[in-house]
């Protein structure tokens, strides 16, 4: 296939990966552009020279679905190792699990509740007078009262997004289950698990096609789009436009490396809910790898901040004002040619890895289709504004 007629890949991150491979099986040559000097995206992982710890370079990953066909896809490429994440949080100088369960509860009211006690308990602790909670704020105050969401949710919240939580939506709070139960799994998805290799070693197989070319520190340009039969793109819309909406909100994260010997926190991740701490949490990252041994360890403290120009864009932030500015980029991508957005920058949601995979594939199956038909390919294969 010609260079005219090979499809762009932008982006080495997961959404772009299971796309290319998708592709390349079926005969198509595919041409993968990466602005970092690195494939797998914020899933990158690699070796810590000094202690031998498999380090998420760009924060945690716990790899849970419900969808059996990302499951079995990724298995493909990778043994997955069971792996439960069990979250700790420190408030108020003590250590309670997360989600927030029946252990959690008895411990910090000093009970001894039974499950259906519990509940009512809680039923009881929450605002009966917030009939449709709106925003985080009000959700958390309705269903589990202001010890426990001032304990545990206000000060993190904040210092994880830079925002009251009275000015976010209620759908983030709705992420984190309450349990009557002692269960402290922190997901609750039918297949968990960690890539035993780390997920970079996953992506090297995606891509390890011969009609499959990198570019390492290859930044692309809009223009080029011209180049390829159909491109597809994982990388932030607004910088997709060059900004000439103005830049969308991000929130970015910034590590402070701790290394020590023998377990310096006994978890792998330890919140932080009060706000005098300047950190969101840390994490001990030879704890995501159970089944090594390393004498020494390495954690991160992890702060979370506004992303400026300059910085990786982790999540967005999707108040009322960025969901106004994303319509405006939306309809702008509505008129572009040849060009599907797709991942967690390029349509502004904040995804999972298996939703991001499962996208992907979904978005390659649409590609073949639309192909054969002679369709015209989508531009979003989810609608950003929902």
């Amino acid at each position: 296939m010609s260079e005219q007629l090979a499809i762009g890949v932008i982006g080495a991150g997961f959404s772009g990966a299971v796309i290319a491979h998708q592709l390349a099986e079926q005969g198509y040559r595919v041409v993968v552009f990466d602005a970092r000097s690195h494939i797998a995206g914020n899933c990158h992982t690699q070796r810590d020279s000094e202690s031998g710890v498999m380090v998420h370079v760009y924060g945690p990953h716990i790899f849970h679905t419900d969808n059996e066909r990302v499951w079995q896809f990724v298995n493909q490429f990778s043994t997955f190792e069971p792996y439960v994440n069990r979250v700790k949080a420190l408030t108020g100088s003590r250590v309670f699990s997360l989600p927030i369960n029946l252990l959690t509860i008895n411990q910090f009211f000093g009970r001894t509740l039974n499950p259906t006690e519990a509940a009512a308990f809680i039923a009881e602790m929450g605002d009966s007078t917030i009939v449709d909670p709106q925003t985080f704020e009000e959700q958390a105050l309705r269903f589990v009262g202001r010890e426990l969401y001032e304990a545990f949710f206000k000060s993190y919240t904040i210092k994880q997004w830079g925002v009251s939580p009275s000015q976010l939506p209620a759908s983030i709070l709705k992420r984190l289950p309450v349990r009557f139960n002692y269960d402290d799994n922190y997901f609750s998805h039918r297949f968990q698990g960690m890539p035993r290799e780390g997920y970079t070693a996953i992506v090297k197989r995606l891509l390890d096609h011969p009609n499959i070319t990198i570019l390492l520190n290859r930044s692309f340009r809009r223009e080029e789009a011209a180049n390829f039969a159909h491109v597809f793109y994982s990388g932030a819309i607004d910088a997709w436009f060059d900004h000439f909406e103005g830049r969308l909100g991000y929130r970015t994260l910034d590590f402070e490396p701790i290394r020590a010997q023998g377990d310096f926190q006994g978890c792998a991740v330890l919140n932080y809910c009060d706000d005098k701490v300047p950190w969101t949490r840390i994490s001990e990252h030879k704890h995501f790898a159970p089944w090594e041994s390393h004498e020494g360890t390495l954690c991160f403290k992890e702060f979370s901040r506004e992303c400026e120009p300059a910085d990786i864009p982790y999540y967005p932030i999707r108040l009322v004002e960025e969901k106004a500015l994303l319509a405006r980029y939306v309809e702008a991508a509505r008129r572009e040619e040849k060009v599907t957005f797709v991942g967690r920058l390029g349509t502004y949601r904040y995804l999972d890895m298996d939703v991001t995979i499962a996208e992907a594939l979904e978005t390659a199956d649409q590609f073949l289709n639309t192909r054969q038909r002679g369709e015209k390919m989508p531009v979003f294969i989810q609608d950003p504004l929902v």
